[in-house]
């Protein structure tokens, strides 16, 4: 029970990676508050994950969206003490072909999207005496990746945002660190041509491609009072795969 009496904020909480950390948080005692776009996968989410979680819609892009998201959020439990900016989206091209929109929608959300919740989170935390950000960063955004100008440029940015907030926020009793994920098997990978997957597993040093678990407790171990000191921190969970 390691979180247990803690209020969480998870956005793209609905499925894969936030899922299974909505899933796991829940199951060392924290009350998840599932932050998500979608609005039928996010109420189905809820409703598996019972009643200690409660789904909110939001478009983390959209400033008034996240305010009305941490108004209730305080409304329903009266603070809140982990945030996992988690919600992300792809519009891969290459660089000759990518048009200015599916850049400018990736930015929206990957990183305009986590400076939204963060800064709305903050006055709650700090006024707590302390709190927990956690933010979903990429390989991709460390090493870069053929056909992800966009998505490499925000989960690069994440990183740095990562440790300028933790410079920031520490003195206030925030902590701040970074989960950057590899080759993970969400429902989206797990339907690439199975020749593909091959590839994919065959470069990694593990042999097997990440779990949305696996991320899920990297999030939780972030999250938990033992990572205390653990901060400006991006954590690799990507079986070695650059190494």
């Amino acid at each position: 029970m390691r979180l247990n009496n803690k209020v969480a904020i998870i956005t793209g909480a609905a499925n894969g990676i936030g899922y299974a950390a909505a899933e796991r948080f829940i199951e060392e005692g924290a009350f998840v508050f599932i932050a998500d776009f979608d609005e039928k996968a996010g109420i189905a989410a809820a409703h598996h994950l019972g009643d200690k979680s409660l789904f909110v819609q939001v478009d983390v892009a959209d400033r008034e969206s996240v305010k009305k998201l941490v108004s209730t959020v305080i409304e329903h439990a009266g603070s809140v003490d982990i945030l996992v900016n988690n919600a992300g989206i792809t519009r891969d091209a290459m660089l000759t072909k990518m048009t200015e929109d599916q850049f400018r929608q990736v930015l929206d959300v990957n990183l305009t999207g986590v400076f939204h919740c963060t800064q709305e989170v903050i006055p709650h935390m700090v006024a707590a005496g302390g709190g927990k950000i956690i933010n979903t960063s990429s390989v991709s955004g460390v090493y870069g990746n053929v056909g992800q100008t966009n998505y490499a440029a925000t989960k690069a940015a994440i990183v740095g945002m990562t440790k300028t907030w933790a410079k920031e926020l520490g003195r206030k009793g925030i902590n701040v660190n970074a989960v950057a994920p590899g080759f993970t098997e969400t429902e989206m990978v797990k339907k690439m041509p199975e020749n593909v997957l091959a590839q994919m597993r065959a470069v990694v040093p593990l042999q097997r491609l990440g779990t949305p678990r696996d991320i899920a407790n990297a999030y939780l171990f972030l999250a938990s009072d033992e990572a205390s000191y653990v901060h400006g921190h991006t954590l690799h969970v990507d079986g070695a795969i650059m190494m």
